[in-house]
């Protein structure tokens, strides 16, 4: 039942949507004008993650005791972008920057993990060094044209990129910050010559200060547009055709809200959209409980997050680093993530969570993640073709989970299939019990 299809002349009930989207289930919660809650857990389909968010809302309406239901807002937290970034899934990303300055990206920082490890290497950068394209221009610090940037070579420069069959462009040049004449100019020349291919400037992104996190953040909006132009265009025609006209607002990583329009230009701002609103969610609740400092923890399929609320606050940086196998706000920067300079909740995110698959190293050590079995084919217990141990699995065999309570009941769990492929490639390896293996 959607609410296209429910009869015009009854008398509408107005309800929320409240829809969170990770790497292994989606969650959806319906709150009703008198405050009542109904929730629904589906698993997320990585195919099409908007095919997920449309079954559980439909779902969760069919079982409404309600003739006309009508939504008046959807609020929507997700990881898409962040594990776009972690799984280095992004567009194909070309760069366009001023004359010596096309290493900016790769020099980085100073700031590394590990300030004595001589083997540590920095991640990939997201544009390799020939998707890196200078121009002859030049803009001093206060903003006055040193050298003006001709319209051909910024042509040039474009179809340089073009050949490269790039998906995305960012432009970020020496002090636009001050004056973005030229990088309006290059963008200019981008609607000309490609009008269809995602492109954005430093200027509107980050018109600050600080040539590596400027050009960072920018190329990382750029990394970033395709993915969610496609996901929220998805999501927005799938929800059109149930039936649900409600404005849908996405969380940003700031723990605000945002509009679909806005986030097309600027997904930057939602890649700690799924972690934020667990923050957000958790602060809610100590403030009901009357609780002024707390430890939030957020668990899920593919990831893990915790942030601190103090004195009833939550806190925020001015900038994060996200990759490198960790997502971390200022008061853990350690080098190994791609700079984000933008606002968002201080919290620390791993890639360990129930999805998070179990194996051994070389030296025979027991590791757990950061590769995660996702929503498909999933934990083994779950009957849909996984291979790999997972800390689900390790949880069913010790009796921690109950095997069918797992998305209301829908997703029962096969403990047996656990087992065998525990004591194969786990417990036997290392000459353990099969329930010491899992408890590890």
């Amino acid at each position: 039942m959607t609410p296209a299809a429910h009869k015009k002349n009854s008398q509408q009930v107005s309800y929320r949507l409240g829809v969170d989207i990770g790497g292994t289930f989606t969650d959806i919660v319906l709150v009703g004008p008198s405050g009542q809650i109904m929730t629904r857990k589906v698993s997320s389909t990585e195919d099409d993650y908007a095919r997920g968010i449309v079954t559980g809302i439909r779902d969760i309406l069919t079982s409404v005791d309600c003739q006309d239901v009508t939504v008046s807002e959807i609020m929507h937290g997700t990881t898409v972008a962040s594990n776009t970034i972690l799984q280095m899934s992004g567009a194909r990303t070309g760069l366009i920057t001023t004359s010596g300055f096309r290493d900016v990206l790769e020099l980085r920082t100073l700031r590394m993990p590990r300030l004595y490890d001589l083997k540590w290497e920095k991640p990939p950068p997201l544009v390799e060094r020939y998707l890196r394209v200078e121009v002859d221009e030049r803009i001093d610090r206060d903003g006055e044209i040193q050298k003006p940037l001709d319209r051909a070579d910024a042509r040039q420069a474009i179809e340089r990129l073009l050949a490269e069959d790039v998906e995305a462009i960012a432009i970020c040049l020496i002090n636009s910050f001050v004056n973005p004449v030229h990088e309006q100019l290059l963008f200019e020349v981008m609607q000309e010559v490609a009008p269809d291919l995602p492109c954005c400037i430093s200027y509107n992104v980050l018109p600050e200060i600080k040539e590596y996190e400027r050009t960072s953040t920018t190329v990382i909006n750029a990394y970033l547009l395709p993915v969610i132009a496609s996901y929220l265009d998805s999501l927005v025609a799938k929800l059109q055709d149930e039936g649900v006209q409600a404005p849908l607002l996405l969380m940003q990583s700031n723990g605000g809200l945002t509009t679909v329009d806005q986030t097309r230009s600027l997904p930057c701002h939602i890649i700690e959209s799924g972690p934020a609103a667990g923050v957000v969610g958790a602060h809610a609740l100590s403030q009901k409980l009357g609780l002024g400092d707390i430890v939030t923890f957020d668990m899920g399929g593919t990831t893990a997050k915790a942030s601190l609320v103090e004195n009833g606050k939550y806190s925020r940086a001015v900038e994060y680093s996200v990759g490198g196998g960790i997502m971390a706000g200022s008061r853990l920067l350690t080098g190994s993530g791609y700079r984000l300079k933008v606002p968002a909740i201080d919290l620390a995110e791993v890639g360990a969570g129930g999805g998070s698959i179990i194996w051994i190293d070389p030296a025979g050590a027991l590791q757990v993640g950061p590769k995660s079995a996702g929503a498909t084919p999933g934990p083994v217990c779950y009957g849909k073709g996984g291979t790999d141990p997972t800390m689900t699995d390790a949880c069913a065999i010790l009796g921690y989970l109950n095997p069918n309570h797992l998305v209301g009941g829908d997703l029962p769990l096969n403990t047996e299939l656990s087992k065998k492929v525990f004591a194969n490639k786990i417990a036997g390896p290392l000459g353990l019990e099969l329930e010491q293996a899992a408890y590890g």
